[in-house]
């Protein structure tokens, strides 16, 4: 097929060369967005007087007619065109004879391929973060019914201190509240309009840039033509923002791994998440949150790439950034998909609170609590916290939990321990009497509850 561009050589391209530099590939993936574009740019050249009314109309039953043709399946995207560009232009002017001819008018494959990766990132940010709210109305209801429900918390993978489910989730809630903003930031800072800036340097023709940015929803054009083809800043942004969303998922991911494990058996994951052995029978792995969990790196490496391909580009458009969009496409994807399926798996896991409370005991979380019960008697902390810690050594020697000592056994160690010591150490009050702001006390928690609450009514519009 004759190229678009062919008119300065007179060889046919060799077709291994026309292949490594065709994008039809993974470009036909934006086609909408192609003739959204296109159409803006065809309604903006006829107000500005460079095309005659019945030539927009024309153009644009035409471009109508495509984007029918192929989302009905009647019009296939194939690879005997170099990109998407070239395809719509093509049968564009197959349809409609010569005035399909002026629909480049104005504009270069640069700015067009600009505006159309902006155009579906921006919906793509939009998609994956109504994907996070969906993840965090999730996380929101295991925590309104779990401000009750004792687990241990953790430091170097070692019982620490009595806390909530609905406490443990809550961190998980402010690390995917935070994805969302920086989406919002990435969003407010990518939208503005590269068309119009040309190949490189704008173009003579009197196009009114601002028009065809607010037909297209941007707030306004961008200002430099130059950076308007070049500037790939919003994908890595972008791909920054998504690598951090798999990095707070992976994390979760492998804390219910552990927590499945039948060492901790905490949670149970649902049949429909999970797989068993082609041989043990008695297997129930957790392989989407495994899946997760290496997926993460997929998305790392689209990053890296990206950044390493940007890092040596001159100014302006040089086709070292076709390479953006296949590193960009399969990580969005990936990105869509684990936290699809994050959420399904979280909303139907059981978790086994009796298991988790039992966990809590055993593991003496409530030790600082009762190195601060004698704090509270007059004993100086770092007395108390040698005290504490050969009950501990006790405990382990006669495979009890603090609460499961006579006073007696406490009295042996040391006579200031009373018998309001039950009391002071019940996981209950260890959790309760921590009420500061972010503390796991259900008041504290019904707090920050109220504020999440709020926060994703706010979001609703």
């Amino acid at each position: 097929m004759a190229q678009l561009w062919g008119g300065r050589f007179t060889k046919e391209t060799d077709q291994l060369v026309y292949r490594f530099n065709a994008s039809i590939s993974f470009d036909r993936k934006f086609y909408r967005q192609d003739m959204e574009g296109s159409m803006a740019h065809v309604r903006m050249l006829a107000k500005q007087g460079i095309l005659t009314e019945q030539e927009r109309d024309k153009i644009l039953e035409g471009i109508q007619g495509i984007l029918e043709d192929v989302e009905s399946g009647k019009l296939p995207i194939t690879d005997q065109y170099e990109d998407i560009h070239s395809f719509v232009e093509a049968n564009l002017i197959d349809r409609i004879g010569d005035a399909g001819k002026k629909l480049h008018t104005g504009r270069s494959r640069n700015d067009q391929v600009a505006l159309d990766m902006r155009l579906y990132t921006r919906d793509e940010v939009l998609e994956t973060d109504g994907l996070l709210k969906k993840l965090l109305n999730v996380l929101f209801g295991i925590m309104e019914r779990n401000t009750e429900t004792i687990m241990p918390g953790f430091t170097h993978l070692q019982k620490a201190q009595p806390i909530t489910l609905a406490h443990h989730m809550g961190a998980y809630f402010e690390m995917f509240k935070r994805d969302r903003s920086r989406l919002k930031d990435i969003y407010e800072r990518m939208n503005y309009c590269p068309l119009g800036a040309g190949a490189l340097a704008g173009t003579t023709y009197p196009l009114d840039r601002e028009y065809t940015a607010e037909l297209l929803g941007f707030y306004g054009p961008m200002l430099n033509s130059m950076d308007a083809v070049s500037d790939r800043d919003y994908l890595i942004e972008y791909l920054s923002a998504m690598a951090t969303i798999m990095m707070h998922l992976s994390r979760f991911c492998e804390e219910i791994i552990i927590w499945n494990s039948n060492e901790y058996r905490f949670v149970e994951i649902d049949d429909a998440y999970s797989t068993g052995s082609s041989i043990m029978p008695q297997k129930k792995n957790p392989d989407i949150a495994e899946l997760v969990r290496g997926k993460t790196g997929r998305v790392y490496g689209a990053l890296t790439s990206l950044l390493t391909t940007l890092k040596g580009i001159p100014l302006a458009y040089n086709k070292d950034m076709q390479e953006d969009k296949e590193l960009v496409f399969d990580a969005i994807d990936t990105v869509k998909g684990c936290v699809a399926l994050f959420t399904g798996m979280l909303d139907t896991i059981r978790f086994c609170k009796e298991r988790m409370n039992d966990s809590a005991r055993h593991g003496f979380t409530n030790a600082t609590d009762a190195a601060d019960y004698l704090v509270n008697h007059g004993v100086p902390f770092r007395d108390a916290h040698g005290i504490v810690g050969r009950l501990v050594l006790y405990c382990i020697e006669h495979q009890k939990a603090l609460d499961d000592l006579s006073l007696e056994e406490y009295r042996a160690i040391s006579p200031v321990f009373e018998g309001d010591i039950y009391e002071a150490i019940s996981m209950e009050t260890c959790v309760n009497r921590r009420l500061t702001v972010g503390a796991p006390g259900k008041e504290a928690m019904e707090t920050v509850i109220e504020n999440y609450r709020a926060y994703l009514q706010d979001q609703e519009g």
